[in-house]
């Protein structure tokens, strides 16, 4: 007999709020996290904007030396870790041997330890083979994160890295549901995270001509909007603690929301360009909504992909549409990009806890900054701001470089 899954506790750090309370609080007042980047000098950048994640203070969840040995990237997924099992209530310590090895660890991100992949290079370019650090493969691989993670918390179920571009963090979760619903696992710690504003990111994007150019941060990250063109670089991090519906009402957990079912699809067209029929994209939300066993018209609220970029907003609408039919129209549907800029690996997870918070509130978030309708876009994004509806199931989509297509659908928790 399949499990039931439930969201029991959030952490999140991301450029408009760390923690659970200030993100929301932000997200439902439309709060912008775009600015100039500090992160380093772009002087001769076209592009000059990004969403960073604000006094960062790593020490807060590690000790000095612990920060030294871990990449940014590393470090937003540590402190999510932390401000997730602190949000869920749960030290994974307290728990028996036998607990935490059937306790594991799914997180995802696109590309890792970028900045100190860039540093190190530079070193060896300027001062040879010994200015390399011998900390830098561990720095730079992505299942640092996790297996840091898993250490400090003695998590000893199954512990995965997933890389799947932008869809990282929600195929993390989706695989982590699964392994819990077909009991191979009663806990999992699901997220990813993503730093990548250095100068080599920032430039590989922007000559791949992806990211906007604009200098305004209000008309920047503009996610349908007819002006759009190019997303903006976001960093973070978002976990979640997922749990057998027993394991979670054993300790008296208290419940956001219910996992109930996943999409996963490769587009086969093209490494960076979505597939401008949205065969994938369709076929990963029916999956997902196919595997939860609700109909179209139940789902209250869309968190979209929604990354400013013309061909994804474009082909993501004719999904909706080639989904919901009638209801794409009358269904809200948002992205939250227009506000976080782009989290890349770890804008699944984030996206999700904001599904879990939309439908514990029924408010759905707005799309923030637009202003200029697109005919190929017509559908409702909520622009400027977001409403109070009915939202018994949420989904969220994530579609990433090589066609990579992932789905959610999460719903209101009944007993």
């Amino acid at each position: 007999m399949k499990r039931r899954v439930v969201i029991t506790g959030m952490g999140a750090v991301t450029p408009v709020g760390t923690g659970i309370d200030a993100f929301w609080n932000a997200i439902k007042a439309g709060q912008n996290g775009i600015a100039p980047i500090t992160l380093f000098d772009t002087t001769g950048y076209k592009a000059t904007l990004a969403a960073e994640v604000k006094d960062f203070a790593p020490e807060a969840y590690m000790s000095k030396k612990e920060a030294r040995r871990m990449d940014r990237f590393c470090q937003f997924a540590m402190a999510a870790s932390q401000l997730c099992f602190e949000d869920a209530g749960l030290d994974p310590l307290t728990l028996s041997e036998e607990d935490r090895a059937r306790f594991g660890i799914y997180y995802g991100s696109g590309i890792g330890g970028f900045d100190t992949m860039e540093k190190n290079a530079c070193d060896l370019m300027s001062g040879g083979v010994r200015k390399v650090s011998p900390f830098m493969i561990p720095m730079v691989i992505i299942n640092g994160a996790p297996g840091l993670i898993s250490m400090r918390y003695q998590l000893k179920g199954p512990a995965l890295s997933v890389v799947t571009a932008c869809a990282s963090s929600t195929d993390a979760i989706g695989l982590g549901f699964r392994l819990i619903k077909d009991g191979y696992t009663d806990r999992m710690l699901v997220g990813g995270s993503e730093a990548v504003i250095t100068s080599l990111g920032v430039t590989g994007f922007t000559n791949m001509t992806a990211l906007s150019t604009s200098a305004d941060p209000d008309r920047a990250s503009i996610p349908f909007d007819a002006e759009r063109n190019g997303f903006i670089m976001g960093e973070g991090g978002a976990m979640l603690l997922i749990e057998s519906l027993e394991c979670a009402q054993a300790r008296g957990a208290r419940i956001y929301a219910e996992v109930l079912g996943y999409g996963s699809t490769a587009d086969a067209h093209h490494i960076t360009a979505p597939d401008p029929e949205a065969r994938g994209a369709i076929a990963a939300m029916r999956s997902a909504l196919t595997e939860a066993s609700i109909a179209p018209e139940r789902v209250g609220y869309i968190n979209a992909h929604g990354t400013s970029t013309p061909p994804n907003d474009k082909m993501e609408t004719a999904a909706i549409k080639g989904v919901f039919c009638d209801h794409a129209y009358r269904v809200p549907v948002s992205s939250t990009k227009s506000m976080t800029g782009h989290m890349l690996g770890a804008a699944g997870a984030i996206e999700a806890i904001v599904c879990a918070l939309a439908i514990r509130d029924q408010f759905a978030p707005p799309t923030i900054n637009l202003k200029t309708p697109d005919p190929d876009c017509d559908l409702d994004y909520l622009p400027q701001i977001g409403k109070q509806t009915p939202i018994e199931v949420a989904i969220s989509n994530s579609f990433g470089f090589g066609g990579q297509n992932a789905c959610l659908a999460i719903g209101r928790y009944e007993e």
